[in-house]
């Protein structure tokens, strides 16, 4: 019903009072303006605006029409101020995916740099016990990018940012806390070690889907816990050991499709990070 210009142009007669003085508002010629109300007027099918000598008067149609068209413009000015704000990082919304370690241990850092770059932005984590599911958040539109490893069968942009080394927790009073690293043999001895024979497979301890809580099972003593370096508590009061070979994963961000110029503010300051490549006998695990 009419165009937000249209619309825009007939508030600013009944503001003003006046065809002259709202064309001069609106940097319009005064003819042009009035072709523009009177279009708009015929397609309502009745006047909105009493002509008088020296001045306009609302009819009882534009009465009615006055706070509707008010709304419908000023919304439409707020609709244009945020996505220019948006454009230039001054304001907007970005939604990423990941999985519960990385939101952890690797985005604390990287989000408060950005707020202290762009205070006016809100960030909403998407936060998954799975890297598909995160992957899929983002194929499905939920986010804007997601944050981990390569993703499987993946159409949009992908940018590799490095290494992600993942670390053994243990108790300091286990044997094996001394050793500067560990073998997955090790490990499995270990775990197993516990006086009986013959061998038998061992069974986790406890099951958790977070990365914290398993870190500091594993230094309660519970069993050993093999979590992602950037994701062990400052505070832990353990022995983190390298395994050796290394162990770790490569970390990527992607996009369903073109980088928004938010995603990619943030994909620059993850980019920026300190990033290590993996070890020539690593061990990469999705």
């Amino acid at each position: 019903m009419g165009t937000f210009r249209q619309m825009a142009y007939w508030l600013a007669i009944v503001e003003e009072g006046s065809f002259t003085r709202a064309a001069a508002r609106m940097h319009v010629s005064q003819p042009s303006l009035s072709q523009q109300v009177r279009a708009l007027e015929e397609e309502l099918g009745g006047e909105l605006l009493e002509r008088l000598p020296r001045s306009v008067r609302l009819t009882s149609a534009g009465k009615a029409f006055l706070p509707h068209a008010r709304a419908a413009v000023h919304s439409a000015d707020r609709a244009v101020r945020s996505a220019r704000e948006a454009l230039q990082l001054k304001t907007g919304e970005l939604e990423i995916s990941t999985v519960r370690s990385i939101a952890v241990g690797l985005l604390p850092d990287v989000i408060q740099s950005w707020r202290q770059q762009y205070p006016g932005t809100f960030v909403r984590l998407h936060e998954f016990t799975h890297r598909r599911l995160a992957e899929d958040a983002v194929r499905e539109g939920v986010s804007d990018f997601g944050i981990g490893p390569p993703p499987l069968r993946w159409t949009g942009p992908v940018c590799r940012l490095g290494w992600e080394e993942f670390k053994v927790v243990l108790p300091h009073d286990d044997p094996l806390a001394d050793r500067d690293q560990i073998s997955l043999y090790d490990l499995v001895v270990a775990a197993c070690a516990t006086g009986a024979s013959p061998p038998f497979m061992p069974r986790p301890a406890v099951l958790t889907s977070q990365v914290e809580a398993a870190a500091r099972l594993a230094s309660a003593g519970v069993g050993p816990a093999l979590v992602p370096e950037n994701a062990v508590p400052s505070d832990l009061r353990a022995a983190v050991v390298r395994a050796d070979p290394p162990i770790g994963r490569e970390l990527t961000v992607y996009a369903r499709a073109d980088w928004t110029p938010l995603g990619k503010a943030f994909l620059e300051l993850m980019r920026a990070r300190p990033w290590q490549h993996a070890p020539l006998d690593a061990t990469v695990i999705a």
